[in-house]
């Protein structure tokens, strides 16, 4: 099926974009309505001093991070569908008795092994639920912890003996799993001993706070426990707080060019495109791990775009509105610095975002753009089906997704963290369900989960185009999706690329992401493989002790004969790719003494206004 989105009117002053009108298969847009409601600012919160007696364990927080929502499952799991998967099972099952009165004999024996202190089970290598001493110390837990063990290892064995094709069999364990994590004895505070021990050592109050953060969760309605203590973190203060200022705005976006820190900089400027489902200071972090600031650091004149948070006022904002909107603020940025064309770094869907833009100035065979960086991006939505957001992908659940949306007029970032959460419920539901409501402590407080969680909402459209992206695959076969009119091929964009990928990254599978690689162009672009997950890939500033990558020119076929021809390099790829950019940003000037110019002259600090819309 061909994916098109036809181009809406350009307007110098800006973006315009349409309701959608269907003709066939073919979706064409027209100008929508201007919005005018007024960006609302956010107030700085107290700060509490956190007590050690109430403080999450460190590694509750960087498990947490690398289960992010930057590429979040814009298809989703219907409830429907996983009760659908759970009926395929048992009805499968059915059919063979002899093989579940097999099963259950075996773990009844191994539940006798168990009583009798003769059995080996012990859980996988690296399981944090079962850390505590007790668990190995104590024969009752260690017991309990067996019969677990016993328990999921059974229910595996089931799976594959209900003979499913191979799809039917992801969806059927996936559904088990669930069942088998919800189990786990570490979930309640009769069978989790650190629980137990620090009721004891508390005299009780550990249980008073948990009951307190779980009514406080029941009538907040998040329906899950929280994952961050967002006390001590303010949007412009301890977040998102390079010196900058808002030099051009228009009804989707805000550009902020920051104030150089070198006394030089390079005459071509990069800009940064965010994705679009959460906040753009993912790239202004703390300092020392800020994205910008290290940009800044390089000599390179740096700007991101700061998305606005779409209501259903803005519903009918597509791929076609979001292309033109970088377009204007890259044509900003060229007045600004006097720069015939930019650099340009897209990361996730932003990266999918600025691909469609990529490729309509090469359809236009325009020259505004002159390399490009891509972190986690997959362009080739075959990869989808390697994740877990993609075992339920179906045109079906496609079209469930879209008329959905479609509906509401937008896609809400807190419903589709809710749903990210139950794929990956250990590190994302279970884990808060212990730590705050089990041992009575607060969430973590962590900047990259304040960002996860300060989500902001889809337009319908855009998330209906994405869904379009999804179902046809049209990067991965020129011609086939059409963005404001003009057919787009990937490969005839030209650039030189550098693209980033995370060995552990299980939401956009490194193979994925060097498949995007070989899209832009094998013998102009750098694959660089961090060890991180998705976002530890993408903030991976220098000085980490256990942070390595290895980068070359994406020749090889496929992404394992790539892997076997690199050298592992210790250390971040921060620095690598500081000196791919700045070979090719130019010549080095004096830097600004001040911000945007005359025609684009600074609207607001930084980070501008949109940032705080709610």
């Amino acid at each position: 099926m061909t994916t098109t989105t036809a181009g809406p009117r350009r307007s110098a002053k800006k973006a315009v974009t349409a309701p959608p009108r269907r003709t066939g298969k073919t979706v064409t847009t027209a100008a929508p309505r201007r919005a005018t409601k007024k960006a609302a600012t956010a107030a700085p919160r107290g700060v509490r001093k956190e007590s050690a007696a109430t403080a999450a364990p460190p590694e509750l927080a960087l498990l947490a991070a690398r289960n992010t929502l930057a590429a979040n499952p814009l298809v989703g799991i219907r409830r429907k569908d996983v009760l659908a998967a759970a009926s395929m099972l048992l009805s499968h099952l059915a059919r063979q008795p002899r093989a579940v009165s097999r099963q259950y004999a075996k773990f009844l024996g191994e539940l006798l092994q168990v009583a009798r202190g003769r059995s080996a089970l012990a859980p996988a290598a690296g399981d944090r639920r079962f850390a505590d001493k007790t668990w190995s110390d104590s024969a009752a837990f260690h017991r309990l912890l067996q019969a677990y063990v016993a328990l999921s290892r059974s229910l595996d064995a089931v799976v594959d003996d209900a003979r499913l094709d191979a799809t039917n069999t992801d969806r059927a364990r996936f559904v088990v799993s669930l069942v088998v994590d919800a189990l786990a004895p570490t979930n309640f505070i009769v069978t989790n001993p650190a629980a137990l021990k620090k009721a004891v050592d508390t005299r009780g109050a550990s249980v008073i706070r948990g009951l307190a953060n779980l009514v406080e969760d029941l009538t907040g309605g998040t329906l899950l426990p929280k994952q961050v203590d967002a006390r001590p973190f303010t949007v412009g203060r301890n977040l998102a707080n390079a010196k900058g200022s808002v030099v051009f705005r228009n009804e989707l976006l805000e550009l902020i060019q920051y104030a150089p820190t070198t006394p030089e900089v390079h005459r071509r400027p990069l800009l940064i495109v965010p994705p679009q489902i959460n906040k753009y200071y993912v790239f202004d972090l703390a300092p020392a791990k800020s994205i910008v600031a290290w940009s800044l650091g390089s000599g390179v004149q740096t700007f991101v775009i700061s998305w606005r948070n779409p209501t259903r006022e803005h519903a009918d904002w597509g791929l076609d509105a979001y292309v033109g909107a970088i377009e204007e603020a890259v044509d900003a940025m060229r007045e600004i610095t006097g720069s015939p064309d930019v650099n340009v770094w897209g990361a996730c869907s932003g990266g999918i975002t600025l691909t469609a833009f990529l490729g309509y100035l090469a359809a236009r065979r325009e020259r505004k753009v002159h390399a490009v960086t891509l972190a986690v991006c997959v362009l080739d939505m075959s990869t989808i089906h390697q994740t877990t957001a993609g075992l339920f992908v179906t045109p079906a659940t496609i079209e469930a997704a879209r008329a959905a949306s479609n509906k509401r007029g937008v896609v809400e970032g807190k419903a589709l963290a809710r749903m990210f959460a139950w794929m990956r419920p250990n590190d994302l539901v279970w884990n808060y369900v212990v730590n705050n409501y089990l041992l009575g402590n607060d969430p973590p407080a962590y900047d990259i989960l304040y960002w996860n969680n300060d989500t902001t909402r889809l337009p319908a459209r855009l998330h209906a185009d994405f869904l379009g992206l999804v179902d046809g695959n049209p990067f991965a076969e020129p011609g086939k999706l059409v963005v404001r009119g003009r057919k787009i091929d990937v490969g005839a964009i030209g650039l030189d690329s550098y693209v980033v990928g995370g060995l552990a990254d299980h939401i956009t599978p490194w193979k994925g992401v060097y498949r995007t690689a070989r899209l832009c162009g094998s013998r102009r672009t750098t694959f660089a493989l961090s060890n991180g997950g998705h976002i530890q890939s993408l903030i991976n500033p220098p000085g980490g002790s256990r942070s390595w990558f290895m980068a070359g020119a994406a020749n090889a076929a496929t992404p394992d004969a790539w892997l076997k021809r690199q050298a592992k390099v210790e250390g971040s790829w921060w620095p690598h790719w500081r000196e791919w950019i700045r070979a090719r940003s130019g010549g080095l000037a004096p830097a600004p003494a001040m911000l945007g110019s005359a025609r684009h002259a600074p609207l607001a600090a930084a980070p501008g206004t949109y940032v705080f819309e709610r």
